[in-house]
């Protein structure tokens, strides 16, 4: 159970359809229990515990990170492994890497988010984790070909109540600031 007093939070980029749909029934035929809870994504900020009353300050400060990047484009293209270090199959991303990064390291570095990591970032959209190897071996072999690209207009935050589904808070549009500072082009 959660405290009263913090919030869980993660921020992700959504990967429309059709593609987001196919990428989460992957991750369910590979036996991954997320895939019921956690629709495909690019994951800008895991899951987090916020001081609930910082959450405005957060949704404000997310609010300038999305208007100062513009949208770009997110590549899928293959499939890559964290493993031995963590059993975790995963789509790569050809392009939209760079973005993903700078997003995702301004985005911890707001003030009332304290996010440690155990791993360096590196953007993916997980297609199996923790299952048994032949079900890792499967999805990486599965998805070897998949290629997507889709365009990013926003990012999106989400809390987690400690069971069921992330819920969406609020979508970001990407590039606000852009239009006036560059005379509404």
């Amino acid at each position: 159970m959660l405290n009263p007093l913090t919030t869980r939070i993660g921020v992700a980029i959504d990967i429309p359809g059709p593609w987001g749909e196919q990428l989460t029934q992957r991750r369910a035929a590979a036996g991954d229990p997320q895939a019921a809870y956690t629709p495909a994504h690019v994951t800008l900020l895991g899951p987090t515990e916020v001081p609930t009353e910082a959450l405005p300050r957060i949704e404000k400060d997310l609010a300038a990170i999305a208007a100062a990047q513009a949208p770009f484009t997110i590549h899928l293209r293959g499939t890559g492994t964290f493993r031995p270090v963590t059993e975790v199959v995963f789509v790569t991303l050809a392009a939209g890497i760079s973005e993903c990064e700078l997003l995702a390291e301004a985005i911890v570095s707001c003030d009332d988010v304290e996010r440690a990591s155990w791993f360096p970032y590196h953007p993916h959209v997980t297609i199996a984790q923790d299952v048994p190897p032949e079900a890792l071996d499967a999805a990486f072999d599965d998805l070897a070909g998949f290629s997507a690209k889709f365009h990013v207009p926003a990012f999106t935050l989400f809390s987690h109540g400690g069971e069921g589904p992330w819920r969406r808070r609020r979508d970001y549009p990407l590039g606000s600031s852009l239009g006036s500072s560059l005379g509404g082009a």
